[in-house]
């Protein structure tokens, strides 16, 4: 079960990353050209926010199955660089990438001006899409 949840983690973060760079190149060039935030657009941010909260769910069952995530949790992982990726500094930085990408999403659909249902899609997305590329294991990433 646990190689399962490991190998539908590594597969899913392609589709979350093709998401989150789609969402921001819709709602900046839709920023830019200044075009009224429609419900294609809303949807098109959804592309990069539901397999994101997918992906969250996902590693969420996984640090727990993990013998890298939970368990692991101890002194000895703060000197150890790799156990502490998995252990602190990758779940963290998801959180809050994930947390940065449902902002955005939220403010945009209580935005009333176009340019800002834009605005906050494109900036939120990408400081979220920062988060999660700096601490993904790009070592062992397929």
């Amino acid at each position: 079960m646990y190689i399962g949840f490991q190998h539908l983690h590594s597969f899913m973060t392609y589709l979350v990353l093709a998401g989150i760079i789609i969402s921001i190149s819709w709602a900046l060039k839709g920023y830019l050209t200044k075009q009224p935030f429609t419900d294609k657009d809303r949807k098109i941010a959804l592309l990069g926010l539901i397999p994101t909260h997918l992906q969250w769910v996902i590693g969420l069952v996984l640090y727990f199955l993990s013998p890298l995530g939970l368990t692991s949790l101890s002194g000895e992982a703060m000197q150890n660089s790799m156990l502490r990726l998995y252990t602190i500094e990758h779940p963290i930085m998801m959180i809050l990438g994930v947390v940065l990408i449902t902002a955005g999403f939220s403010k945009a659909k209580r935005a009333s001006d176009p340019k800002k249902q834009f605005m906050f899609i494109w900036a939120f997305y990408l400081v979220g899409l920062i988060l999660i590329l700096s601490r993904i294991p790009w070592v062992v990433w397929p």
